[in-house]
């Protein structure tokens, strides 16, 4: 049985909810082929972010971890691709940290890649109709942060991890300002992006990329 940790960060900024901590609720214990869904909750803060789900990982030894976090202007679900070794945040964290330009593991590589199979999760969250697809950024806050800091502690591991951004919830752009997802269809979008998981040893060779 091959337990899938996914964490959901709690809500920051201006907002009261995040649809990652929410998303991750509605599937905690779910069963799937092969597998098991665990979740954590995690802090929106530079370092404690990283702290808490390594030791989460320690506790619970996953067979991989998806990390997920909202971003506001995404119109699907989109497995990241690549994180990278800069902090440069727009707004302070929940700990009122702000940093510009600075290394999320001082000495570290630049970037990581994914060790997940986010085409082959692209792949089955589209076959069931749900919107999604590869994104080539994560961005520079606690998301990015996070994404590059589980990859390092779990760069001489066999635990797989990536990073997912989901869009916004109804909710929170109820001036239509914003696109956005119901609930239970991120939270069914997480649940079959872990099913590709244990079913993909290796990603799928399928075109994702973008011009620009």
């Amino acid at each position: 049985m091959k337990k899938i940790l996914i964490t959901g960060f709690e809500p920051f900024g201006n907002d009261k909810i995040n649809p990652a901590l929410e998303a991750v609720r509605l599937i905690a214990g779910r069963k799937l082929n092969g597998g098991e869904i665990s979740i954590c909750q995690v802090p929106v803060v530079r370092y404690k972010s990283i702290d808490v789900v390594k030791q989460a990982i320690e506790d619970q030894q996953p067979y991989a971890v998806i990390t997920v976090g909202q971003a506001s202007g995404r119109t699907a679900i989109t497995p990241e691709r690549i994180a990278i070794n800069v902090d440069d945040f727009r707004i302070p964290d929940n700990d009122g940290i702000q940093v510009i330009d600075e290394p999320v593991v001082e000495g570290g590589p630049d970037a990581y890649f994914t060790t997940l199979p986010v085409k082959a999760m692209v792949s089955a969250m589209q076959s069931e109709g749900i919107p999604a697809m590869v994104s080539n950024t994560a961005g520079t806050f606690v998301c990015n942060h996070l994404f590059y800091g589980i990859q390092h502690y779990l760069k001489d591991s066999n635990i797989r991890h990536g990073f997912v951004h989901i869009p916004l919830l109804p909710e929170q752009s109820v001036d239509g300002s914003q696109p956005t997802m119901k609930l239970e269809q991120i939270a069914e979008g997480l649940a079959i992006a872990a099913q590709a998981i244990i079913d993909n040893d290796e990603d799928i060779q399928q075109g994702a990329g973008t011009i620009c």
